[in-house]
């Protein structure tokens, strides 16, 4: 009986012995999480962040580089007998601040579920000041270290809507990304082409490794740095601004709201790309990041809303020259057709009566492009006067949105907006299943009713006619890295359904315009060929917005510009002068008419 009691006490003894063994054999061998929990407390690894590529002008000339800053990181569960006093001493903070910054930390650890042996940011952003201050005393505080990286900086307070800024990803970004590259803290391109461009621009982290002892001082590279990776920087960007130009763009534009943007036509390069008013990209960095990031988005004037994209507005007369190049390839007029300036069917302006088409797009004459648009739309191609107009805007449509309205040109920036040129899908929602006809619809004749465009299409329609009939996408950047060349993308042409010939009649006219037309009295250059139209956009119950759209010179065109400058009335007022003095500063490196330039910056035009 004692004999069968013994065996069973030495089996359980032996059982136990044995399950001690396997565990054991599974957290020394099979399992290492017990393996990376001493590693972790003996082995600090440290992340190397990569510099940010720069960014320069197309002559070379720094516009965004980059700046170090220093980040304060805690090991939460290496802070041990804390001397607080100290501490709110070396670093210059309260009590009640550092009693802020542990409550802030704890809820973030918390809320992350994060591991308290892996080092997170304590204190963002200190100066060089801060760290030549504190760097002599970092050691007196067990759990802490500093952490090196970058922070843009500017050459330039120029193209701040273009170029955008960066700041710390936010969690809803951290979850959805789809390579898992980021990690909580890093920085990321939040607009512009610092989002566009951001895989190219950010690098490669790199890691080190540091052995410590057990009062968690660093000994030095763990394996002589065996298992050490470099960081990869970014890659520079060349950027098709011309910055004196940009300059001079945002200078013309102090104290107005609106846009202009040049556009060099054989590349589709993005010249200048002025939105205004806009911000001092310095404010967007650094430890004041935050606040002065609330105050910019509260502003009412909206310095952040980049309107060469996101803004979208009727396009005005400017549209006529694009209505005519639709007529005559439709084959309803001929560049000799004229039309009377019947003023009791739609008003008109200024001194004109039976134009032909030139003369109709120099005098900008609305009973003129109403009629070609109502022989556009009522060809007699069904029995019924609304299904004939259906058919004509079906094709009236293929020929607009051929010159890169209505859809997103694909820019190389976020947030472009696409305009909209009216189908008759878009009818038929308006009118709830009402029938609908020309008489309806004709107010889109001259660039007014339910058109809508943004300024980059404008210009890209500018630069279409200065090519005779194609464009290359706008684009910022013109070489990543060394390559010397953009994305692919924006080396293609896109031809438009027009022909070459009917350009080039459009072009004539916009001489015209420029030469005896609506624009003679500022947009004409002594020494240069101007190609412009003039428009006056209606915008009830406020005033109306100035805009022009040009190109110069005549034979070889060097630049396309449109310039919208909002509640200042007509087209040939503030948006030609402001087109004509960019034109001048690109080709001539300075403006001949001082008085054109005093009469922009007074901003009274009357």
């Amino acid at each position: 009986m004692n004999e069968g009691r013994k065996e069973i006490i030495q089996f359980v003894f032996v059982l136990i012995g044995f399950v001690f063994l396997v565990k054991l054999f599974f957290i020394q061998i099979i399992e290492d999480s017990y393996k990376n929990l001493a590693d972790v407390n003996a082995i600090r690894k440290e992340v190397q962040y990569p510099i940010r590529g720069i960014i320069k002008d197309r002559n070379g000339k720094l516009i965004v580089y980059n700046n170090p800053e220093f980040d304060l990181m805690i090991i939460l569960r290496e802070v041990k007998n804390l001397d607080s006093a100290r501490f709110c001493q070396v670093f210059e903070i309260s009590q009640d601040q550092l009693r802020a910054l542990f409550k802030g930390f704890h809820t973030e650890i918390r809320n992350r579920k994060a591991n308290e042996l892996q080092p997170y940011p304590f204190i963002r952003q200190l100066s060089n000041y801060d760290l030549a201050r504190i760097q002599d005393n970092i050691d007196e505080f067990r759990g802490f270290f500093i952490q090196v990286r970058t922070t843009r900086a500017y050459a330039s307070t120029a193209a701040a809507n273009a170029i955008g800024y960066v700041s710390e990803i936010s969690k809803r970004q951290l979850d959805n990304q789809k390579e898992h590259f980021y990690r909580q803290g890093d920085y990321i391109g939040k607009s512009g082409i610092e989002a566009y461009y951001e895989q190219y621009l950010r690098g490669t982290r790199g890691v080190k490794y540091l052995m410590r002892n057990k009062d968690g001082v660093i000994k030095g590279a763990y394996e002589e740095g065996k298992y050490d990776t470099l960081s990869v920087p970014g890659q520079d960007l060349t950027s098709t601004i011309d910055l004196t130009l940009q300059e001079y763009g945002e200078f013309l534009m102090k104290g107005k709201a609106g846009s202009i943007i040049a556009i060099e036509p054989s590349s589709g390069e993005i010249l200048a790309m002025v939105s205004g008013p806009s911000y001092d990209p310095n404010l967007l960095t650094g430890k004041n990041y935050s606040e002065n990031f609330v105050l910019i988005s509260n502003d009412s004037l909206k310095p952040l809303f980049n309107r060469p994209l996101m803004a979208q507005y009727r396009p005005g007369s400017i549209f006529k020259v694009a209505q005519a190049m639709v007529a005559l390839q439709e084959g309803v007029i001929t560049p000799e057709t004229r039309i009377r300036c019947d003023r009791s069917i739609i008003n008109c302006h200024g001194a004109h009566t039976n134009e032909d088409l030139r003369g109709a797009i120099t005098n900008s004459c609305n009973p003129y492009f109403r009629e070609v648009l109502r022989r556009m739309l009522q060809k007699g191609k069904a029995n019924n006067p609304f299904d004939d107009t259906r058919i004509g805007l079906e094709e009236w449509d293929k020929h607009i949105m051929s010159f890169g309205f209505g859809k997103r040109l694909g820019i190389d920036l976020p947030n472009e907006k696409r305009g909209l040129v009216p189908s008759p899908a878009y009818y038929d929602r308006a009118y709830t299943g009402r029938p609908w006809k020309f008489s309806n619809i004709y107010s889109i004749a001259i660039g007014e009713g339910e058109n809508l465009v943004v300024p980059l299409q404008m210009a890209n329609f500018a630069a279409t006619i200065a090519n005779k009939g194609y464009y290359i996408t706008p684009h910022l950047i013109k070489s990543i890295g060394n390559s010397g060349v953009p994305l692919p993308q924006y080396t293609e042409r896109h031809y438009t359904t027009i022909d070459s010939a009917n350009f080039r009649i459009a072009a004539d006219a916009m001489r015209q315009v420029v030469e005896s037309g609506t624009a003679q009295y500022r947009a004409k250059l002594k020494d240069i060929v101007v190609c412009g139209k003039t428009g006056t956009v209606q915008n009830e119950p406020k005033s109306d917005h100035s805009v022009f759209i040009a190109f110069a010179p005549r034979v070889n065109p060097k630049i396309a510009v449109s310039v919208y400058v909002e509640y200042s009335g007509q087209g040939g007022r503030a948006a030609a002068s402001i087109a004509s003095l960019m034109i001048e500063k690109y080709l001539l490196g300075g403006t001949q008419r001082p008085n054109i330039e005093d009469y922009v910056l007074k901003g009274k035009f009357e």
